[in-house]
């Protein structure tokens, strides 16, 4: 499978990361990256660097005001005084009523949902790189390519059109199929992270073009805890078009499947011409963020299942942190995702 790859994503190495209080280094290291890099070389993938699209396709899903603060936050932190070396905003308002700040403490709240995305001198490099990836991915397989993926850095499915979140800035998954957009009237979003995709579900919630579908750890108690429920079904145009499907913490290949069996059957009545997986690995059993325990065979299950589609599919990385079965995890998706071709 061809592997699009940029070593840019180590630019961004996030040091905050405030759980429970706690400030801790984020899980959300370059490592991870490097670690899903050398599985996909062991293995045999091709891998392409991405090419340069600029910010022309994060516009696309992402609002101006955000592009431009994204581009200049870090360095208009550090000319505050005893600022820190990453931007973490210390307020984040209830948007309700609320008007647009011109300071750029209030920026940062305004466009930093949490606590898990601080921006650094060069997150917006990283992240641009990112959706360059993503993008040369979806290029790739508009250009006839069955399959094509996006080795994405930092992860992108909890950023929405116009705040950052959980470890993400710029939403490759949404950038992917909005590119799909071009030639394909109706493109769905799988994603199968550990966590909801938030970030996706609220960028496409009102389109009936684009069908956005998630299985996850219940967010009752589980990141990103305010979406991600079962009644969360789309608006206006896009009522029926997002469907979620939480499972219980803990819940192992055989519950996890049984969800992907949902997940594709709604696909299949949406009848998509082409398909974007949010490719989260942190849904394995031995993930340090502990939501679900998908074994290896899972993943390589779950990837048959959805390559029997026979659609053109962008895979794109999100999640998946430093536990032993990173790579190998990713090798047995991907080999799956081949088996299930034919």
């Amino acid at each position: 499978m061809k592997i699009v790859y940029s070593d840019k994503h180590a630019q961004h190495d996030p040091q905050t990361f405030i759980v429970r209080g706690v400030k801790q280094r984020s899980a959300e290291q370059p490592e991870r990256a490097t670690r899903l890099l050398a599985a996909a070389k062991g293995a045999g993938h091709e891998i392409v660097a991405p090419k340069a699209y600029g910010p022309g396709p994060a516009a696309a899903v992402h609002t101006p005001d955000y592009i431009d603060f994204l581009k200049v936050a870090a360095r208009e932190w550090a000319k505050l005084p005893g600022a820190s070396d990453e931007v973490v905003p210390n307020m984040h308002p209830a948007r309700a009523h609320a008007s647009y700040p011109k300071a750029l403490a209030g920026r940062a709240g305004w466009h930093q949902a949490d606590m898990a995305c601080p921006i650094g001198p060069y997150t917006w490099d990283a992240a641009l790189a990112a959706t360059e990836v993503a993008t040369t991915a979806a290029e790739t397989v508009l250009d006839g390519t069955r399959e094509a993926y996006a080795l994405c850095r930092p992860p992108g499915h909890h950023a929405f059109a116009d705040m950052a979140g959980g470890f993400c800035f710029l939403n490759n998954s949404a950038i992917a199929a909005q590119h799909l957009r071009s030639k394909h009237a109706r493109v769905a979003v799988f994603d199968v992270d550990v966590h909801h995709g938030n970030g996706t579900q609220g960028i496409f919630y009102e389109r009936a073009d684009m069908l956005t579908v998630s299985i996850h750890a219940d967010p009752d108690n589980y990141y990103p805890y305010f979406w991600g429920h079962a009644h969360e079904g789309g608006s206006g145009a896009g009522n029926g078009f997002n469907l979620n499907l939480p499972l219980p913490l803990g819940s192992t290949d055989a519950p996890w499947l049984a969800a992907g069996d949902k997940a594709l059957a709604r696909i299949r009545d949406f009848a998509p011409t082409a398909l974007v997986v949010a490719l989260g690995l942190d849904s394995s059993e031995s993930d340090p963020l502990q939501g679900l325990k998908v074994t290896g065979a899972g993943f390589a299950a779950m990837a048959a299942k959805i390559a029997q589609l026979g659609l053109p599919t962008v895979l794109v990385q999100e999640g998946g942190y430093l536990g032993d079965d990173l790579g190998r995890n990713l090798v047995q998706f991907l080999a799956g995702f081949e088996k299930g071709r034919g």
